[in-house]
């Protein structure tokens, strides 16, 4: 068993009796949205998925594009990526830029007192535009083919992504653009050598949000945290395929 992965936690499970304020993060609203069974037995009952392999690759160029937009930062000028891309505006300087670059610890919340939770989330990036409006950004990366899009089924989890962060700055007081950016690293494989380099092709992604279903699911979470049953098990659930799998062949033994 892994050192770090305890299947039945203690710790960081919702009571509906409690009066305390519940944190939520913007992955497990994600998990909600994906599988209702899933994210009831790991905030109510404490089983959470097994881990995944952490994407050190991408992490490191998550590291090394926020310390290039931070020196533009520092100096209050356009990165040059923003200006090939028509971008008019530079990287935001805030007192919390780090606090909201802390998903695991801090992070940018909002205490909706409508249901006592608080939602959490931890952006890449803040870009503010020539007319004082906040742009979102997020940065990824891949290695594929062709050029990079937001087009396939399974980046609806990107988009809402991007979606709960523009919701969570407006409610915290900010004048937020509906116009995100992903900043898209797309590892190049046509080269003929490695020579310990890894060449990316970055491009710069606009998406239109639309924030307005965020508040109608953290109401339906909260109801479902409420509830004494486990929901039912998702069809497009892989663990929940998973799961009924096992008791099939268990129960033919």
């Amino acid at each position: 068993m892994s050192d770090y992965y305890t299947p039945q936690r203690t710790r960081n499970m919702y009571d509906p009796k409690s009066e305390k304020p519940f944190k939520l993060s913007r992955s497990k609203i994600e998990q909600f949205m994906n599988c209702p069974r899933c994210f009831y037995i790991d905030r109510r009952l404490g089983v959470s998925h097994p881990p995944g392999f952490p994407f050190n690759l991408n992490s490191a160029v998550d590291t090394l594009l926020k310390k290039e937009f931070d020196d533009y930062r520092l100096k209050q000028k356009p990165h040059p990526l923003m200006k090939k891309f028509g971008y008019s505006g530079v990287p935001f300087q805030h007192v919390n830029l780090d606090q909201w670059r802390d998903s695991l610890r801090r992070g940018i919340s909002f205490h909706h007192k409508e249901t006592n939770l608080i939602i959490t989330g931890g952006v890449d990036d803040v870009w503010v535009d020539a007319d004082g409006w906040l742009n979102i950004v997020d940065y990824k990366a891949t290695s594929k083919n062709g050029e990079v899009s937001l087009n396939a089924d399974w980046q609806i989890g990107y988009k809402r992504q991007m979606e709960m962060y523009q919701w969570l700055f407006r409610q915290n007081g900010f004048k937020v653009s509906d116009t995100g950016y992903f900043v898209y690293c797309n590892g190049d494989t046509s080269l003929e050598r490695f020579d310990s380099n890894l060449s990316f092709k970055i491009s710069i992604l606009p998406y239109s949000g639309n924030d307005s279903w965020v508040e109608d699911y953290i109401f339906k979470i909260k109801q479902a945290l409420d509830l004494d049953e486990i929901p039912e098990h998702s069809d497009s659930c892989d663990y929940c395929a998973y799961h009924l799998a096992i008791a099939a062949v268990s129960n033919a033994r």
